[in-house]
């Protein structure tokens, strides 16, 4: 490319070049970035799509895949591969299209099989840890502490029935943070949100490891959010484009794109979430789902041994609705069974 046409490019309408890892990419385009991560004779490729306006404005973030068999938000970053326009684009979007490349191409819930580790209970990583731990050390210093806003999106994995939602950080300590990161939250259009209370957790204190992905950037200041957007591991159409959509929809609220969000009424919140955890290792059967409203006490499912017996009835600890619930047979001691969103 002439220099000249360079220089034009990176000053097109006083917006300069965007640096990601060692290279630039130059206003009202996109560039795609395939990061090799090595660990002893392990090796993870993360594929990295870079989108830089024409305009300032702001640096957002997004992960998919940081659970790998989670995919309805892989195939919707997939779809924004082609819908994010940078040519009519304010700011940057980098966006990771599959940041657990082992737990995907491996076909594993929860963790990479190169090393055991969930990636999601990894972060801030360690540039000189297992090879899960180098992937969130490389997304906790290339990815979120170049964003400005920030989105990890995630869906029901392998055993999950989980009905749509968002969930944003709401902190006493970071007042202006918490209501950005609300209001990317109902900028999305989804009907139920969730608010993550994080003041006094141990995982945002300083010093502490903030385990989550899109923790690690609410901990430096970013207003960050989940998307929790499909169920079972399953690809659903209408899920992947209710992701994209909604991602969509942020970036009209933070006028990185033309237009104006469309306000949503009948929104619910959930400041409080309520859990049954399973005493036994055994079968479990679901009498409900996800997205079933459920009054205190009511039946939700049962777990046998391996010859039938009753071990366990499981009720609604509380009133509200079914985010989360176990929709196939195997459960172990100590994992949840059904989360409840409370609604009073």
């Amino acid at each position: 490319m002439p220099v000249w046409l360079l220089f034009c490019l990176n000053t097109l309408n006083g917006q300069s070049s965007f640096e990601f890892y060692g290279d630039e990419v130059a206003p009202g385009s996109k560039r795609h970035w395939t990061v090799s991560i090595e660990h002893e004779k392990d090796t993870l490729l993360v594929p990295v799509t870079v989108f830089h306006g024409t305009k300032s404005g702001p640096v957002l973030g997004i992960t998919a895949g940081v659970h790998g068999y989670e995919y309805a938000p892989i195939l919707a970053g997939q779809q924004l591969i082609d819908r994010i326009d940078p040519k009519k684009m304010s700011g940057t979007v980098i966006l990771v299209q599959v940041a657990n490349m082992g737990s995907f191409l491996g076909r594993s819930p929860y963790i990479n099989p190169q090393d055991g580790k969930n990636l999601n209970r990894s972060f801030p990583g360690d540039e000189h840890g297992t090879i899960t731990e180098r992937v969130a050390h490389f997304i906790s210093t290339e990815v979120i502490a170049k964003s400005t806003h920030f989105i990890d999106m995630h869906s029901g994995d392998a055993p999950e029935d989980l009905v749509a939602y968002v969930g944003y950080y709401q902190n006493d300590d970071k007042p202006q943070a918490s209501e950005t990161c609300r209001s990317m939250a109902m900028a999305t259009g989804f009907e139920y949100i969730v608010e993550f209370r994080t003041t006094g957790k141990d995982y945002l204190k300083p010093g502490q490891s903030s385990l989550y992905c899109s923790a690690e950037a609410f901990k430096r200041n970013i207003p960050a959010m989940d998307f929790e957007c499909g169920r079972l591991g399953l690809v659903e159409p209408h899920l992947v484009k209710k992701i994209v959509t909604g991602v969509e929809r942020i970036m009209l609220s933070l006028k990185m794109t033309p237009g104006e969000v469309v306000e949503t009424t009948g929104q619910v919140f959930f400041p409080v979430r309520s859990y049954v955890e399973s005493e036994h290792d055994g079968i479990f059967y679901s009498l409900k789902k996800a997205g079933d409203y459920v009054s205190k006490g009511t039946h939700l499912g049962y777990v046998t041994d391996f010859f039938g017996n009753h071990l366990q009835e499981v009720y609604a600890p509380e009133s509200g609705v079914i985010l989360l619930i176990i929709g196939t047979p195997p459960i172990n001691r100590g994992e949840s069974l059904v989360g409840i969103g409370v609604i009073d």
